[in-house]
């Protein structure tokens, strides 16, 4: 329990002398049935802060990162498709969907039958494993050196292989569903295939387009399964056109070496140019004033990068790398910036890095009733498993940030992914645009778009309602509108 912030030797001593309280369980439920406020000291503040770094605690011990997930699954997958016995292997289970935090890492894999005990042998025995949880015919399960993530592998018959992926992708919920409409079309459904109850005939399950289109439904997106109303539009066939990768043009939040950055300015433009060719733009946003562990520049500094960004700009000939910052929104609700400077600025996201303990909504709006202010930058200011988000009020947010004209940034850094797909799903039913952005402080963060993608996905986002999907005359006519709104 010392692992865990809150949880010292003189309050974990008191605890147990004075409640008899000698193991974790025991304290985890003395702290939800109210008995620790009975001792002195252990307010009602106290416990709530107690409760609120368990459940930190607990996302850190039990689950792991998409971010990290996605990496160990992709790294997985790639050995065994040097096993020649494998014929197809995919992801599945909530990794597939794309949550943002993942238990333990699910695949799918097809062979024939014959070959199925030399599969098993060939994953059980991959370098990385530290232990092997299982190895049955149809089911292995390991653990992994180093992080201790378990794997587990399924093998199935090619025939069947759509009907797992759609199985074991689930979500539960998603597939109770399924299974309560399939039977009343007489059907039962299940990880070997769709099945006519009346002769047990299997008329379906070699792909999941087979599987949904059986039951009277259009494909639905991993991500979207949840059960969250993507059954009932499937039926009606509106499943939306999500949002994709290749539809970003652009990234919204770019730190460089002028504040806490790794990469000059002309060293990130290179290697955007370089490796994303399909990016019209990318926005620099370096860091106001206030952040000064962050190496932050005030307006007489922004105002030479600014020179800095269009020299870099004719060098390249072309209008490429657009001018921002991403400005403190300070106690007062006030900015961290003069208007004046910010007015020049292409781009400007505002963002909270100060004074979580306290309720954030007003502060935040605020900053939305600016007319130079174009973004909020990580609405919550959580870090999974390191800090829940502060206390804000999101729905007025939202509101406020539709009447003003205001995009809400999905951000894209692992421990960030925020907002996060509740949030951002009903941030796009309000209309509100939203914005995927890196926030990159060094080149290898860019890869994060992805992350971003994702949750967009998870909140049913087409392009549509991802701003830098668009071009940047479309951009600026957004920031353009703003000015005119709320300066009227």
């Amino acid at each position: 329990m010392l692992e865990v912030k809150g949880f010292g030797p003189q309050s974990l001593k008191k605890i147990h002398d004075h409640l008899g309280i000698k193991t974790k369980e025991q304290l985890v439920k003395a702290l939800e049935e109210g008995q620790l406020s009975k001792l002195k000291g252990f307010g009602e503040k106290k416990t709530e802060q107690m409760k609120r770094e368990l459940k930190v605690h607990k996302v850190t011990k039990e689950r792991m990162l998409l971010w990290e997930a996605l990496q160990l699954g992709e790294t997985i997958v790639a050995e065994m498709k040097k096993c020649s016995e494998v014929k197809n292997i995919k992801q599945a289970g909530s990794l597939r969907r794309r949550k943002e935090t993942i238990g333990d890492i699910d695949l799918l894999a097809t062979c024939s039958a014959k070959d199925r005990k030399n599969v098993v042998s060939y994953f059980t025995s991959m370098k990385n494993v530290k232990e092997v949880l299982a190895k049955g015919d149809t089911k292995s399960s390991i653990i992994l050196v180093n992080n201790n993530r378990q794997v587990d592998l399924r093998l199935v018959d090619p025939l069947q292989l759509g009907a797992a992926l759609q199985y074991f992708t689930g979500s539960k919920e998603h597939n109770v569903h399924l299974r309560e409409i399939a039977k009343e079309k007489g059907l039962k459904i299940n990880e070997y295939g769709v099945f006519r109850l009346k002769d047990n005939k299997c008329i379906a399950g070699k792909t999941e387009e087979e599987v949904y289109r059986t039951l009277g439904f259009t494909m639905m997106p991993p991500e979207m399964r949840e059960d969250r109303g993507e059954i009932e539009l499937a039926k009606e066939k509106k499943i939306p056109k999500l949002v994709t990768l290749k539809d970003i043009r652009g990234d919204m939040q770019v730190h460089s070496d002028w504040s806490d950055g790794y990469g000059s300015i002309q060293e990130i433009s290179h290697y955007i140019r370089m490796n994303y060719p399909h990016y019209d733009y990318i926005t620099i946003t370096d860091h106001s004033k206030f952040m000064r562990v962050a190496r932050e520049i005030d307006e007489k500094k922004f105002s030479k990068q600014m020179h800095e960004i269009r020299e870099m700009n004719k060098k390249l000939g072309v209008d490429f790398v657009k001018t921002g910052a991403e400005v403190d929104i300070l106690a007062d609700g006030k900015l961290d910036l003069d208007d004046e400077l910010l007015e020049q600025l292409d781009w400007v996201t505002a963002s909270i890095h100060s004074g979580f303990n306290h309720d954030n909504t007003e502060r935040i709006i605020r900053a939305c009733e600016n007319p130079f202010v174009n973004c909020i930058g990580h609405p919550t200011g959580r870090l999974i498993g390191m800090r829940e988000k502060y206390e804000v009020d999101m729905q007025k947010v939202i509101a406020a940030a539709a009447d003003t004209r205001t995009a809400l940034e999905i951000n894209a850094q692992p421990e960030r992914m925020d907002l996060n797909e509740q949030w951002a799903r009903e941030a796009k039913e309000k209309g509100v645009k939203l914005v995927i952005s890196t926030d990159s402080h060094q080149l290898t963060n860019f890869a994060f778009m992805k992350l971003g993608v994702f949750i967009a996905r998870r909140a049913w986002c087409s392009a549509a309602d991802i701003l830098n999907t668009h071009s940047w005359k479309e951009v600026h006519a957004f920031t353009q509108k703003k000015k005119e709104l709320v300066t009227v």
